[in-house]
């Protein structure tokens, strides 16, 4: 395993090659977006980052519903964000920014972020990465995890050897510092909103 993946259960990184699975329209009724943006509760005018973003099938349905807030879309794959980009010159949305997720991004937006969004990444990141994405939020801010739940049989995603249980996730974050202040779950997924 890459060492900068040193905590990730997942022992590779998404394969690119199957990025049309990001785009499936059936991935919003296992987990809809309008719950998802509810748990963000994104202040009005806020900044949110999408921490590993992927082809932002759900930073662009969010930024649809929530013009007003500004989306940074981070991912560490170039040709993830190569697929976001043409997805957003497709649909015109100028509110999101895609962005690869460099040591020189994180820096620029450190501090900057009243969300981030980690949407079925707790299992493939690294803990450096986890500490990136800690360092994103404002005083006050808040990040919503939101993973494949190990504990729960799928169709869809991952095996279950590849991602943490909701209680697993739950003390991996607060072994990081993070206050888990809500708890919830969807078919497939467990959903956790922390503060630091």
């Amino acid at each position: 395993m890459d060492p900068h993946r040193h905590g990730a259960r997942q022992p590779e990184r998404f394969d690119p090659e199957r990025a049309a699975a990001l785009d499936d329209p059936s991935r919003f009724a296992y987990l809809p977006v309008q719950d998802v943006l509810s748990l963000l509760d994104i202040p009005q005018g806020g900044l949110w980052v999408d921490f590993g973003a992927g082809t932002g099938a759900y930073a662009r349905a969010i930024a649809r519903l929530r013009p007003d807030a500004a989306v940074v879309a981070l991912d560490e794959q170039p040709p993830m964000l190569a697929l976001l980009q043409a997805a957003l010159d497709r649909e015109k949305l100028a509110n999101i920014k895609p962005a690869l997720s460099t040591p020189r991004e994180i820096a620029s937006l450190r501090g900057r972020a009243d969300r981030v969004l980690a949407l079925n990444v707790l299992h493939e990141i690294g803990d450096a990465s986890l500490g990136d994405l800690a360092s994103l939020l404002k005083t006050g801010g808040k990040a919503v995890f939101i993973d494949w739940n190990a504990s729960v049989d799928r169709p869809v995603g991952p095996p279950k050897g590849h991602v943490f249980s909701p209680s697993e996730g739950r003390s991996r974050l607060e072994s990081f510092g993070w206050s888990i202040l809500a708890a919830s779950s969807f078919p497939y997924h467990y959903a956790l909103v922390g503060a630091l």
